[in-house]
């Protein structure tokens, strides 16, 4: 296998010189997906690695539910011509590969801690098979000093090679929301290394998929500057979270304030479902808690906008006893569950005692494991008393309420929590209309 740890940028600046290096991605969610396709289509072999044999089924097929329509015939296109391979065993995977590139994520446990135990083993299994010259670049965020920490200290136990010296090992923050991005080559990619020799080779390798790549002096400098980020986006969130209810109690549009003060762009607007985001907020919490750094106000961001899916299920339920309904007796469809935590909103209604129909247009992601999935918005929305609007799919905007309206029980109410109609669009068709940061009038 050719050295990665000393590559330069002209051993790699044709599409025939990188087929000689193959990528090692470890997991098939999201970002490693985008990944896979984003190395493959730049002449890299690719080879994708997922525990779950299900996900790895799917994209053998050329499918996945992490990503948008256009890029499944780029992906089917990249399987076909063996560019891109997708296999159940990482270990066997990252053997073969000059450069691993690890994407599982942190996950939050239902007490809130962060659990790595996935992380962890994915470093094992890449460490029991790493080689002298390649390179580790993990492509997620993490706690302060996990990579220089327990991260360094299992690819070096395990194979036995010195990180920054032997192998190259990198860190590359990409939050959650990053991995929404499209496309890699306008977009700006962040990375720190374990001495200067890892920084040097992943920035040419991330060279090769977009031109806007940012060194990072240090590492812990990279983790703490990832943490500002989401900090930010939360504190944001939940400002726009308390000015949309105030909004609401003052019979007042939030949205109609925005637009007075040219504002109306999507980091101002408020949400009850929780954001792609979370884990990383937690992170920073935990790792604040661990050097006894107490952060009053990311602390009470988080609060804040958890707090936004019972003001959801709040609102759902006022908006059907003004047309004298229970949410105990009432069914609901909720549109748009892309979001897993949209459970958590799905689940309270459900404890409320309400029965749920779910939809989500073309199924771009995982189905929940709650609810009852429909196949089609007209068979989420028979029979039902509340259709609740969960994001602003651009299907969402263009409902044709005037054919929705007699499939539904009368009276019959529309729950807007993305802020994807105006009042006066819905009221004229008969329905009971409640928005996020709308008032009742």
């Amino acid at each position: 296998m050719p050295p990665v740890l000393n590559i330069q940028p002209e051993e790699i600046d044709t599409n025939e010189k990188r087929s000689k290096y193959t990528i090692s991605v470890v997991g098939c969610g999201q970002k490693g997906i985008l990944f896979a396709i984003a190395f493959a289509d730049v002449g890299f072999k690719v080879v994708c690695s997922d525990a779950d044999q299900s996900v790895v089924k799917k994209v053998a097929k050329g499918k996945s539910p992490f990503i948008a329509p256009e890029f499944e015939s780029k992906l089917k296109g990249l399987m076909n011509s063996s560019q891109l391979s997708v296999s159940g065993e990482l270990k066997k995977a990252a053997s073969k590969s000059d450069i691993i590139i690890i994407t599982m994520p942190a996950k939050v446990d239902d007490k809130k801690k962060i659990d790595y135990s996935e992380v962890l083993n994915a470093f094992k299994q890449v460490g029991s098979t790493l080689h002298p010259g390649a390179l580790v670049i993990y492509g997620g965020v993490v706690g302060l000093g996990f990579i220089e920490g327990i991260a360094k200290e299992t690819l070096e136990n395990t194979s036995g090679l010195k990180a920054g010296q032997d192998f190259g090992l990198a860190y590359m923050p990409l939050n959650s929301s990053d991995a929404n991005l499209k496309l890699f080559a306008n977009f700006q990619l962040k990375v720190a290394g374990v001495g200067k020799t890892s920084l040097e080779a992943a920035t040419n390798i991330l060279k090769t998929i977009t031109k806007n790549v940012k060194q990072i002096s240090d590492v812990k400098t990279a983790e703490i500057a990832t943490f500002f980020t989401v900090a930010k986006q939360d504190a944001d969130t939940a400002l726009a979270n308390e000015l949309a209810v105030f909004c609401e109690s003052a019979n007042t549009d939030y949205f109609e304030v925005l637009k007075l003060l040219g504002l109306n762009d999507k980091a101002f607007w408020p949400t009850t479902i929780e954001e792609t985001d979370t884990n990383e907020v937690y992170l920073l919490l935990e790792s604040a808690d661990n050097i006894n750094a107490k952060l009053k106000l990311p602390t009470l961001s988080r609060q804040i906008n958890e707090d936004m899916v019972k003001h959801a299920v709040n609102l759902t339920q006022e908006a059907l006893r003004s047309c004298g309904k229970n949410l105990r007796r009432a069914k609901v469809a909720v549109l748009g569950t892309g979001n897993a935590p949209t459970g958590t909103f799905v689940k309270m209604l459900e404890l409320k005692g309400a029965k749920i129909s779910l939809f989500e247009p073309a199924s771009r992601r995982e189905p929940l494991d709650l609810g009852v999935v429909k196949n089609s918005l007209s068979e989420a929305v028979e029979g039902t008393d509340c259709i609740i609007i969960l994001n602003d799919e651009e299907q969402f905007r263009h409902l044709n309420l005037k054919k929705l309206k007699p499939l539904m029980r009368s009276p019959s109410v529309i729950v807007d929590l993305a802020g994807v109609f105006e009042r006066q669009q819905v009221e004229p068709e008969g329905f009971i209309y409640r928005g996020l940061g709308k008032g009742t009038t």
